[in-house]
């Protein structure tokens, strides 16, 4: 036998060792989990057999209480119509509150997107004149062929805004 075991390399300590520790394991599994598991399933197949009992009772309950259902569903019905009448009348007082909170909302919501829309007409304009008077300073430093300062270049822009604002008043006023 010790020639066999030779043969293939194989450490008797270690095999024995393996064997060992294989009977603890299958100790340990058959303690903390086939005993639980079966446990459990012993446990649910008694809950299986009591359910089955019980939907059994069941059925003869539904039984009897389908007879006592059907006498209370025509009382239900006379109240049903009831209720959907003053539910109907409710729903109809309610979409007109809804409504009308609606359309005044609409009416702020517009109202809202119109001040935006001056404001940034506004905005557009500031930034329109600001590109005006970059412009204007450009074609001015050109024409004149000579460099003039940052306060008398702003001076002289601010002059043409105030004039070019002032044409525009007189001009808007007119179309109006």
């Amino acid at each position: 036998m010790g020639a066999f075991f030779e043969a293939f390399q194989v450490d008797v300590w270690k095999l024995a060792f393996q064997v060992i520790n294989f009977l603890i394991l299958l100790y340990l599994l058959n303690r903390f989990l086939f005993k639980p598991v079966l446990a459990r399933l012993d446990e649910r197949s008694s809950k299986i057999s009591k359910g089955l009992e019980d939907a059994e009772t069941a059925a003869r309950d539904r039984e009897l209480a389908r007879a006592e259902r059907e006498a209370a569903v025509t009382e239900a019905r006379k109240e049903a119509s009831n209720l959907i009448a003053n539910a109907n009348k409710i729903a109809t007082d309610t979409r007109n509150e809804i409504l009308a909170e609606a359309r005044a909302e609409a009416e702020k919501v517009t109202e809202r997107a119109r001040q935006e829309i001056v404001a940034e007409k506004d905005r557009a304009m500031a930034e329109l004149r600001a590109q005006v008077a970059d412009l204007a300073l450009a074609a001015a430093g050109k024409l004149v062929r000579s460099e003039m300062d940052g306060p008398t270049q702003r001076r002289l822009v601010e002059e043409f805004l105030a004039e070019s604002k002032a044409a525009n008043g007189k001009g808007a006023g007119a179309r109006n």
